[in-house]
């Protein structure tokens, strides 16, 4: 769906060139133009209008003075420097570009009607007046000769079996006789070729050099045909009988089709065929049967535009006729009419030669028969709407002749060729623009090839007037306009950028400069540019024919398709098949288009070899592409999409929000994620926008306490208040009850579907009560139309929980009439259920709520009923306190003078014991009562207090006391708690010199002295005390001997490994030194000796030894230099 847009045109009116134009072509190194007169060749520059040279061709008569002569063909050969030229009469000559020389390098007797060279350049075709063809290699040495005219098809005959035609069907013998009985059926005539073609042969060659094509009128029927021929010049095919054929002929540089032109009963078309002569394709000319003639076809260099040139049959008398060249595109099998240039019908404003550009595909030369030379650049572009809000209609327009094919993309995406509406004009148009005004942007305006503007709206009518003007110096390729800021940015064709104010309605043209007043231009002129915002500083992109993106002057990526600025983002695709939407900030851009740029973030998606981006509806997820061969996609990616959500969820429209996620599969808790605060305070408003049980229901199945916005859906510009929690506590709970009470509030009863979805959502799931709500509408019956029902509230839970829980959860509620409802929804065999619940109707009601929650493995509440039960029940309670080890539960159902408690007290005590725990078993039996088992308890753990405390508790006698305190004394010893196991001997076993001994053991000194004169034994101080301390003194002093020789040993290597360190930085800092020296005398001999590099350095490695000492050469010539005044600075050695 793209349009030509012309560009620039230079034109040369004032060349003085002798002769008539003939024939042209364009110097691929220079860019000049070659052409050929009936007198001359001549060499000028279409930009400058200067003639650089001039060759006459009549001096050494190869061509008549009187101006009779007649130039076939002219061609550049850019390998051998120079210009061939055939002439009529038969001559073959080479200008030398470089010497200026002309030689005839040959000659044909019967002259040449046409000559044209392969596209490598390497041979020559010539058509002779004898209708043969001559092939010849590039130095002009003769391959082969053979006549245009045969008769054979070529190696590429077909071959058929007859399958299909009646000859080959079977009729029985009596239809066999009455097939052969029947006349021939009659042949088409074969008309003769037109009257006013030239009958001269055309040559043609395809794009790679392999195959040529000669069309040639045949001498027995007089008709046209086209025969194909091979590199060798063997013939391969030819054409079938085509009846009106004309003399054009054309080869697809891309090598599919060639294209000729023929005259129709009711129209003149264009016709293609295949290499096999077959014709394959057509399109009709915008004109009569009679009237125009095509006098060429012209295809570009990459086989995108095919230039027709065309004039008058029947001009009126005494009047020239008038000439037209249409360039024509195809898309989608569709052949549309993109630029129509009109030349009147002055003699000398005709075109006399035509020729595309072979380096720039879209570049035309054109030069008339008044010598004036033409140069038309194009560029492809597509015209859109360029509005940002939701009047705008995402309109593209796409130039077909005299229409303009419009699609509004916000309706409807209708492929090409066809379109949502057309608008039909008198002419063709040749450019179609939208408005650039806000609330406007649907209106259009035409140019035609008249020169005539027509502006469509909306049932208004316009007057179009020139306010005010300005002087551009330079040719302007471009116009952008800013809606955001109103700015209006000028595009020049050497890419200089100029921006157009407005003060006090009069205009003023300034350069463009960015914010710190550098001037900014594009280093490259650009086929496409848009205004954007960059960090709150307004900034042109432009996008150039070589795929290289520019924001302003910085180059930002060099593979880009196409491009569109969307709001803050950049939508753009790549040729590595990539479309992308970056958000506008100039580090981003640059390094999201980096080569090690993520290329598996929100913003990159994959798309269709050759797409491009055709238009973004606004306010929209709707990205519109179009591939090579014309048909479009439409795609939301996923950038775009969350972008507009965000705007969305903004504006409080949950509605679209919701609709949007549902159908491209976004995850549904952005809605909460995005701004939790906003969504808690608007739950009412997102319950009557949303309407919708089941969409309600959706919502709330999805939620999960994932964050999205900082997991799935990361957003750059996300701001902290937005990503902030909205209320404490777990996310899915948070909602669950919001909606909850919300909807409670506004109408329980249309609500109760998405009530109960609330409780079965929540972290742990509240089955109950949405079972015990079932149960209300059981019993009380809702009266609304709009309401569920118990049945269908019940189907609803049985699809969102288990069956099997959810028959669980109702036998939790100890409701019998609820328990056989869910059995009923359920798949469950009355078999299963009945008999059970049977038997639990016939128990006692504490047994019987005992016997389910047993069932239900929910001992807790069981062991609760259990006690309700009676004392008859207590051993079964105690077996299931032993085996559910309820322990402190069970102990807080009875008081603790009861019975019971005593019995689970030393039940609890023995699986403590077994638990390792014998302190805490002992403490829990010295409550109940059992001092014993208490004692025996604390003695297994050594718990000495505890143990003593409970014997004198009992109490024991002092004999059995004091040999208890001894028992707990060698334990306390063997644990190394001689403190402890003195106090025990001291005060319970009445043994203080064993206790004296035990705190010398543990080196508890001052203690053991304070009991050795508490009980006036100095003698311990002489036998065991001195010892003690002599041998502990001993021991620390060989220890400390050993560490302070570790430490010195260790002190040394350090010493050791610090002047190894310093050695090897001093070395290193030497090495530079003569090295700063070498440079620095480098530079001496550079400048004062004149000595060139290569000898210096060979100085330097004969007498590299010299370069250390103290009186080495060195020295002597850098303290002699240091005496001149100039001193290099920092950096200047390495310049």
């Amino acid at each position: 769906m793209r349009n030509l847009s012309l560009l620039q045109r230079f034109s040369c009116v004032e060349l003085s060139i002798p002769g008539s134009p003939q024939c042209l072509t364009i110097r691929s190194e220079t860019g000049t133009v070659l052409v050929a007169s009936e007198l001359a060749i001549t060499e000028f520059d279409p930009r400058t209008e200067e003639v650089y040279k001039e060759v006459s061709l009549t001096a050494d008569d190869y061509l008549p003075e009187d101006g009779s002569g007649v130039v076939v063909a002219i061609q550049d050969l850019p390998d051998q420097e120079s210009v061939c030229v055939a002439t009529a009469s038969g001559d073959v000559l080479l200008y030398n570009l470089n010497t200026s020389q002309l030689e005839c390098v040959g000659s044909v007797e019967s002259g040449l009607t046409g000559m044209m060279w392969s596209p490598d350049q390497e041979l020559v075709t010539l058509t002779t007046g004898q209708e043969t063809i001559i092939m010849m290699t590039k130095d002009f040495e003769p391959i082969t000769e053979v006549a245009i005219n045969q008769d054979d098809f070529g190696e590429d005959k077909f071959i058929t079996v007859g399958w299909g035609k009646k000859e080959t069907q079977f009729h029985g013998s009596e239809g066999k006789q009455h097939r052969s009985a029947l006349p021939n059926q009659p042949t088409t005539a074969l008309q003769p070729a037109l009257p006013w073609d030239d009958r001269k042969p055309r040559i043609t060659w395809r794009g790679d050099g392999q195959l040529f094509a000669v069309s040639a009128v045949c001498p027995q029927t007089g008709a046209r045909k086209v025969r194909i021929w091979n590199r060798e010049c063997v013939l391969q095919a030819t054409s079938e009988v085509v009846n009106g054929l004309e003399q054009l002929l054309c080869w697809k540089p891309s090598g599919s089709l060639i294209a000729s032109t023929q005259r129709h009963p009711n129209k003149h078309s264009v016709v293609f065929m295949e290499k096999n002569g077959l014709l394959h394709g057509d399109f009709t000319l915008p004109f009569g049967k009679e009237q125009v003639k095509v006098k060429e076809l012209l295809w570009n260099s990459d086989s995108t535009v095919l230039a027709v040139w065309m004039e008058d049959l029947k001009p009126r008398e005494n009047d020239h006729p008038n000439t037209y060249i249409q360039l024509w595109t195809v898309g989608n099998y569709h052949w549309y009419l993109k630029q129509s240039l009109h030349f009147g019908n002055e003699a000398l404003r005709a075109p006399a030669c035509v020729c595309w550009d072979p380096e720039k595909p879209l570049r035309l030369h054109l030069l008339t028969r008044g010598w004036a030379s033409y140069t038309y650049n194009w560029g492809w572009s597509t015209q859109r709407s360029h509005g940002n809000d939701c009047h705008d209609n995402a309109n593209v327009a796409v130039i077909d002749g005299d229409k303009i094919l419009v699609t509004t993309f916000r309706q409807c995406v209708i492929p090409p060729p066809m379109c949502a509406f057309e608008l039909q004009l008198p002419v063709p148009v040749n450019l179609v623009t939208f408005h650039s005004q806000a609330q406007r942007t649907n209106e259009l305006a035409a140019l035609t090839a008249d020169g005539h503007i027509y502006v469509y709206g909306q049932g208004e009518s316009y007057n179009l007037k020139l306010d005010s003007n300005i002087t551009v110096d330079g040719f302007v390729i471009s116009v952008c306009h800013g809606l955001r800021n109103g700015t209006v940015a000028l595009q020049l064709d050497d890419g200089q950028i100029r921006k157009v104010q407005m003060d006090s309605s009069e205009l003023s043209l300034t350069e463009w400069k960015d914010s710190t007043g550098n001037m900014i231009n594009f280093p490259r002129p650009c086929v496409q540019t848009a205004l954007c915002t960059l960090s709150g500083e307004e900034h042109l992109i432009g996008l150039t024919e070589r795929s290289h993106l520019y924001i302003g002057d910085s180059l930002v990526a060099s593979n880009i398709s196409s491009f569109v600025v969307y709001d803050d983002f950049l939508l753009l695709t790549t040729h590595s098949h990539m479309c992308m939407m970056l958000l506008m900030s100039r580090a981003g851009l640059q390094s999201a288009l980096s080569s090690d740029a993520n290329q598996n973030d929100e913003t990159v998606r994959k798309v269709e070899r050759g797409s491009r981006i055709v238009s973004v509806v606004p306010q929209d997820t709707r990205l519109i592409l179009q591939m090579p061969r014309g048909n479009l996609e439409t795609i939301h990616h996923r950038a775009l999409v969350l972008a507009q959500l965000r705007k969305w969820l903004d504006r409080l429209r949950f509605k679209d929000a919701f609709e949007c996620m549902r159908k491209l599969r976004i995850n549904l808790n952005l809605i909460y994620d995005h701004n939790p605060t906003v969504f808690l305070d608007n739950i009412e408003m997102f319950l009557k926008q949303i309407d919708s049980i089941n969409y309600i229901n959706l919502f709330l199945t999805e939620l999960k306490e994932e964050d999205t916005t900082t997991t799935m859906y990361p957003c750059p510009s996300r701001s902290a208040s937005s990503s902030a929690s909205g209320k404490g506590g777990k996310k899915v709970d948070i909602i669950c009850d919001a909606l909850q009470s919300t909807m409670e509030t506004l109408d329980p009863q249309k609500y109760c579907l998405c009530i109960l979805t609330s409780h079965v959502r929540k972290t742990t799931p509240e089955l109950e009560i949405a079972l015990q709500k079932v149960h209300e509408l059981r019993v009380n019956p809702p009266s609304g139309s709009n309401s569920a029902s118990a049945e269908e509230a019940l189907k609803y839970l049985l699809f969102l929980v288990n069956v099997n829980e959810l028959y669980e959860h109702s036998l939790g509620t100890y409701d019998f009439d609820l328990v056989l409802m869910v059995a009923e929804k359920s798949q469950k065999d009355p078999k299963e259920y009945l008999p059970f619940l049977n038997m639990l109707k016939t128990l006692e009601p504490s047994y019987q709520r005992y016997t389910i929650d047993k069932h239900l493995k929910r001992y807790r509440k069981a062991l609760l009923h259990l006690s309700n039960s009676g004392e008859e029940h207590f051993t079964e309670l105690l077996s299931l306190v032993k085996d559910q080890r309820l322990y402190s539960d069970a102990l807080e159902l009875y008081p603790s003078d009861s019975e019971q408690y005593k019995t689970l007290s030393v039940a609890y005590a023995e699986h403590l014991v077994e638990q390792q725990q014998a302190e805490q078993a002992g403490l829990l039996l010295w409550r109940c009562g059992e001092n014993a088992r208490a004692l025996q308890a604390f003695i297994s753990c050594t718990s000495w207090r505890n143990t003593l405390a409970v014997a004198t508790h009992i109490p024991l006698p002092p004999e059995q006391l004091a040999l208890l305190a001894r028992d707990l004394a060698e334990k306390l010893l063997e644990a190394r708690r001689h403190a402890e196991a003195a106090l025990c001997l001291e005060q319970y076993a009445k043994d203080c010199e064993e206790a004296i001994s035990a705190l010398i053991q543990g080196a508890a000194w001052e203690e053991a002295l304070r009991l050795i004169y508490l009980y006036n034994r100095q003698d311990i101080i002489e036998t065991d005390l001195k010892s003690a301390l002599l041998d502990a003194h001993s021991n620390q002093t060989s220890f400390l001997e050993s560490q302070k020789a570790l430490f010195i040993r260790h002190k040394n290597r350090l010493a050791v490994v610090r002047e190894l360190k310093a050695k090897a930085r001093l070395e290193l800092f030497g090495k530079q030194e003569i090295l700063i020296r070498f440079i620095y005398i480098i530079r001496f001999f550079q400048r004062h000796c004149m000595c060139p590099l290569e000898e210096i350095f060979l100085e330097f490695c004969c007498f590299s030894l010299q370069f250390t000492g103290p009186n080495s050469t060195a020295n002597s010539i850098m303290a002699s230099f240091q005496q001149r005044p100039a001193v290099p600075q920092q950096g200047e050695y390495f310049q």
